[in-house]
Order: structure tokens, then C-alpha cells, then sequence
């Protein structure tokens, strides 16, 4: 891919910008000359197609390549134009530390977690993802990452956090899991809830802290220590109460669930996503149907989890291994029977160290390999992540008024699907971050 510039001088102003990272402060014209697109609203690919761009937003697409006057050109004949990519579910402050985890549990600080989320999210945005969903963090973290992206201080994807898991006492978002007793942290508590009342508290407390959306642990996990993926472990009355008080407060709810009960129980309750549900089956598929709900397989991490559980056991916390070898050989069969039974699925890669962040990609070729078409798999990470997010108005596609979030590959994505896995340009809000596969200074 090739590209051209035309460039006006930079103010002293956009200049001291620019040494943070932020976008330039002057109104721009762009116009991109796309030799392909994928847009995230038609099916079939476009070909010879000019995308004009005002300042951070998409002002029109049209058919040949046409160059207002005044108009910076971008040249991708040669390639193929993709909306920004999205993840529904990252965990883009963490990073998985080689070596005991239980070790890292009680080292680890969140002052050493808030310094490496500044690399983790220019890794996303460079690997072509312009938008994610972070479900499981430290909050204050999470928040002020988003904060620094949103204010150009730091390159990042648009970041909608949930801050800290709200889920049961020894359930799988329990940090104090295994460890002795009298070890805690006073923020480990934060998010427990053992009644409506708590449930309530806690989601209430989160929105005040700035999260957007709510991830709650009504079943056991994997990478826990000691829980069962199969057992529902929030009580009705919980799960209803956080999702009352989230959707009052404008908050979707996203529900890490891999046993059918969980999931069934989550999903006729109105959850608006369900993360994993490994065990489900025709009548989970049925439920989620009826109500909406939205399916993320998250098959990157069950792949990685199940490698290293095979050759070094020893790098995951107690009794990981032994849940991973049963729980992640039904999530291909999983996949392939939600999308048969037409469920909707959304893009999301459970990044959080077992792969590196920047390695989402990764995520379309598992999905094909489980049976979606590539065509669905990249509508995954585009209109229908962007719908579960609930911003379909500014991410998601490539279409007059939505965010200048695109992004160009070499071949054609419907033929290789892993040639997602080698994103050449990158643009996020109008401002190019990467360009002929390298990073470069906006």
C-alpha cells in the first residue's frame, strides 16, 4: 500500500500537541482512495471507492476515486479498507507475567499495572484495533487509561471499561482465591456481592467511578482458583438486581458465564452479552435469541490456555490446568452451534497476557476454523461489536458521520482471514498512527 501526503504547517500549538500524542488541533480534509472495501454495512466488498473525511469524522463514501480540492490523499488502491476493528472483550491493563501467578498476585502493583496499559493499548491500536470493550480491570486504572486515550495523551483504542468484576464471595472474581487467609488488599472486597443490596451498592459505586458498562461472574471461571466453570455461583436475585441498576443507569451488563445454568439464568435475566458460555446448548441458544443476547466466544484465550496447560502446567494457578482440559475442548463446538442456531456474536478475544496484546487478530482465523464465514467473523469485530457497545452511531462501520476509525491489509481478508493478523495502515479519529505496516508519529 501506498500513501501520499499534502500537509499544512503545523501551529505551535498542534506541535506541543503532537508531543503527547494528541491529534492535531486544525480542521483537515482527508480523502482516502480505498482499492477495496469492506464497510460493516453490506455484505459484498466495493471496489474504487473515495472515503472522505473532515477532521475525526467520515463525511461521505463514493463511488471512483475522486480528490477534493485542498484534500490531503491517502493512497490503499492496492489494499483492503476495513472499519477500525473492535474487541469486546479485552483486558487492556493486563498483562500475564511469566513465572508462579500466584507470586505476581501479591507483587504486582496497580502503580506497575497503570505504566504497562500505556504500552498494551498502543499495542491494540497498532494491530488495527480501534475500539475495545475493557470487562475485568482495576478501576481506577481502566478509567484513567481511558481518560489519557480520550484526551490524546497516550495512543489508544476507544476504551469502554467496566472496571472491576462484580461477582460472588470465592467466586471467579474473588482475588483473595487460595491465598492465606490473612493476606487482602482493601480494594479486593470492592466489588463482592453476596445480596441485591450489595449487588446494587456496588454497581452504583462503579458508575460514580467513571466505568461504562457492568461485568458481573455468575458462573465459576477457569483461570480461578478452586471455583467450578459449571456451577452458578450469584444467586438470582443478585444477577437481577446488578442488571436493574446498570440498565437503569444507562449501563449494559456483560456476563462471564461458561455453565449452561449460568448462562440460561443470565440471559433470560437480560444480560446484554454473554462472555465464553462454553456449556450452552439449543436451549441457551434459544433463550439468548429471545431475549437479544449477545454471544462472545473468546476463542484466542481458550487456545492459549489449553497450550499452556498441556506443556507448563505450572505457569497457571492451581487447578487451572485441570479445568482448562475440560472446559476449552467444547468451546469450537460451542461456537459452531451458537452461530449455526443463528445467535448474535460479537468479536472479543479474552486478551489478557496468555496472548500479547496486540495479537487480537488471532481471534478470525479460531472463529472460521469453528465455522463462521469470514464475512460474519469481520462483521463480528465491526457493526455487530459496535452494536453490543451500544455506539453503532460512531464505530463499527464505514459510513458518512461515524468516527475516521479505518484501517487497510494487503489481500483480501475474505479470501485469508488471517490477513487481519498483518494490519498495514492504521487511523483512528482522522489521525494516521501506521502506515506500510510501521508506526508513525501523528
Amino acid at each position: 500500500m501506498r500513501i501520499q501526503w499534502r500537509r499544512a504547517a503545523l501551529t505551535s500549538v498542534a506541535a506541543a500537541a503532537l508531543v503527547l500524542g494528541a491529534a492535531p488541533a486544525f480542521a483537515k480534509d482527508i480523502v482516502i482512495h480505498a482499492g477495496r472495501l469492506i464497510d460493516g454495512v453490506s455484505k459484498a466488498p466495493r471496489a474504487e471507492v473515495s472515503i472522505l473525511i473532515h477532521d475525526d469524522r467520515i463525511t461521505g463514501v463514493q463511488a471512483g476515486y475522486v480528490t477534493p480540492a485542498g484534500a490531503e490523499v491517502i493512497d490503499l488502491k492496492s489494499g483492503t479498507v476495513l472499519p477500525g476493528l473492535i474487541d469486546t472483550h479485552d483486558h487492556i491493563a493486563a498483562g500475564f507475567h511469566k513465572g508462579d501467578p500466584i507470586r505476581n498476585a501479591v507483587t504486582i502493583t496497580s502503580y506497575d499495572t497503570a505504566i504497562e496499559s500505556t504500552n498494551y493499548a498502543r499495542a491494540t491500536l497498532l494491530a488495527g484495533f480501534t475500539s475495545v470493550r475493557d470487562v475485568g480491570g482495576e478501576t481506577g486504572v481502566t478509567v484513567a487509561l481511558k481518560k489519557a486515550v480520550n484526551a490524546g495523551t497516550i495512543p489508544g483504542p476507544r476504551i469502554w471499561t467496566s472496571g472491576g468484576a462484580i461477582g460472588p464471595t470465592g467466586g471467579h472474581g474473588d482475588s483473595a482465591n487460595g491465598l492465606d487467609p490473612d493476606l487482602d488488599h482493601p480494594h479486593w472486597k470492592d466489588n463482592l456481592a453476596d445480596s441485591p443490596e450489595s449487588a446494587r451498592r456496588a454497581v452504583r459505586t462503579l458508575h460514580r467511578q467513571g466505568v461504562d458498562l457492568i461485568k458481573i461472574m455468575p458462573s465459576g471461571g477457569v483461570m480461578s482458583i478452586g471455583d467450578d466453570p459449571n456451577h452458578q455461583l450469584m444467586a438470582d436475585d443478585e444477577i437481577r438486581a446488578v442488571i436493574e441498576t446498570a440498565h437503569a443507569l444507562g449501563m449494559k451488563v456483560a456476563a462471564h458465564a461458561h455453565g449452561k445454568l449460568a448462562i440460561d439464568k443470565a440471559a433470560a435475566l437480560g444480560v446484554d452479552s454473554i462472555e465464553h458460555g462454553s456449556f450452552a446448548d439449543a436451549e441457551s441458544y434459544r433463550i439468548m435469541k429471545a431475549h437479544g443476547t449477545y454471544f462472545v466466544p473468546t476463542m484466542l484465550v481458550g487456545a492459549r490456555v489449553y497450550d499452556r496447560a498441556k506443556t507448563h502446567p505450572e505457569q497457571l494457578n492451581p487447578s487451572t490446568a485441570e479445568k482448562a482440559l475440560k472446559v476449552v475442548p467444547v468451546m469450537v463446538k460451542n461456537l459452531h452451534d451458537a452461530y449455526a442456531a443463528g445467535v448474535k456474536i460479537a468479536f472479543g478475544t479474552d486478551t489478557f497476557g496468555m496472548s500479547a496484546h496486540g495479537e487480537n487478530a488471532q481471534e478470525f482465523a479460531l472463529m472460521v476454523k469453528a465455522g463462521m464465514s469470514p464475512s460474519d467473523a469481520i462483521t463480528a469485530a465491526t457493526a455487530s461489536a459496535a452494536d453490543l457497545i451500544g455506539d453503532a452511531q460512531d464505530i463499527g462501520s464505514i459510513q458518512a458521520g461515524r468516527y475516521a476509525d479505518i484501517i487497510a491489509v494487503d489481500g483480501d481478508p475474505l479470501a485469508d482471514v488471517t490477513t487481519l493478523e498483518r494490519v498495514g495502515f492504521v487511523m483512528k479519529g482522522g489521525t494516521v498512527y501506521k502506515v506500510g505496516g510501521k508506526p508513525v508519529t501523528p
